[in-house]
């Protein structure tokens, strides 16, 4: 049976091995020759492995040795960083940080947000889900996710903390070559109805009908896949405007002026369990992305 090997040994090994000599290494460690040996032979008695070869002047990592080096060396690293996560916990620290976010929130802020995350809190386990109207709050109910961005329009909850963040505004566009791209000035309802509207399933399996005009849809499971239908001629919809106006600049989609349908927009909360509030890295968090909001561009902000 192997005896409980303890970090101190993996130390002295590691040590030993990057100066070259126990005495060299008994002076790092500011310790006598004699317990650097011993700490050497009870780890070889430990792992019933000769980790040194002391036939010549200086000891010499046997094979064996320079494998269970590198082991340490991973070890070590593992315990000081299980030291570091065990020191920020006790500091406030959440042990890992997972987010739920609507496919409609605008992923340049997400990113630099999450950039920020990572520099502050260095190791911190992140975890990001995109879910589309109730996803988000489900992931937040079975407690796998501690933070989420969505609308609360249709979901809203009294055991639900939320914060109004942004209103996103929606647009209709469609791909140039499609028919309605040349429909004049002003668009009417009719004008619609015999054109396919490309919408989220989500959307409509929940009851959201905002800006759905017509009953000829195509529904589609997520926003990028709709967005290659979209650019492909297949139909019209209402999409975020930062998603589609560098597409109208580049003249590869087309915004539509429809008389019975001024423009609208979907707000996006910062939302949390009442009974889980957010923590020094969800706090950092939400503050970053509070931050990017002061630069967007097509994003409307209420005071």
């Amino acid at each position: 049976m192997i005896e409980p090997l303890t970090l101190d040994q993996l130390r002295v090994l590691v040590a030993v091995a990057e100066t070259g000599s126990f005495s060299a290494a008994a002076r790092r460690l500011r310790r006598v020759q004699s317990a650097i040996s011993q700490a050497i032979q009870a780890l070889e008695n430990t792992l019933q492995l000769e980790l040194f070869d002391r036939s010549g002047k200086r000891p010499k990592l046997t094979e064996a040795g320079q494998a269970v080096v590198f082991d340490a060396r991973q070890l070590l690293r593992g315990a000081e960083a299980l030291r570091s996560r065990a020191g920020s916990m006790v500091d406030g620290l959440e042990p890992a940080l997972s987010l739920a976010i609507d496919p409609l929130f605008p992923s340049d802020v997400l990113l630099n947000a999450l950039h920020a995350v990572e520099a502050a809190f260095p190791g911190l386990p992140l975890t990001l889900f995109t879910e589309t109207f109730g996803g988000s709050e489900h992931r937040l109910r079975n407690r796998t996710a501690h933070l989420a961005i969505y609308s609360l329009e249709k979901t809203a909850s009294a055991d639900l903390n939320a914060e109004f963040l942004t209103d996103v505004e929606m647009l209709p566009v469609v791909s140039p070559r499609h028919p309605l791209a040349a429909g004049g000035p002003k668009l009417a309802r009719a004008d619609l109805a015999e054109y396919v509207q490309l919408v989220l399933t989500e959307g409509v399996s929940n009851g959201w009908s905002r800006g759905v005009l017509g009953d000829r849809i195509w529904q589609f499971a997520d926003v990028h896949t709709r967005q290659i239908f979209l650019l492909g001629g297949f139909g019209w919809c209402n999409a975020p405007r930062h998603l589609v106006e560098p597409e109208i600049v580049e003249g590869r989609l087309v915004r539509l002026n429809i008389k019975e349908q001024p423009g609208f927009t979907l707000p996006l909360h910062l939302v949390h369990l009442q009974d889980a509030p957010p923590r020094r890295a969800a706090r950092f968090l939400i503050e970053q992305v509070r931050l990017q909001f002061a630069k967007p561009l097509w994003l409307k902000q209420k005071p």
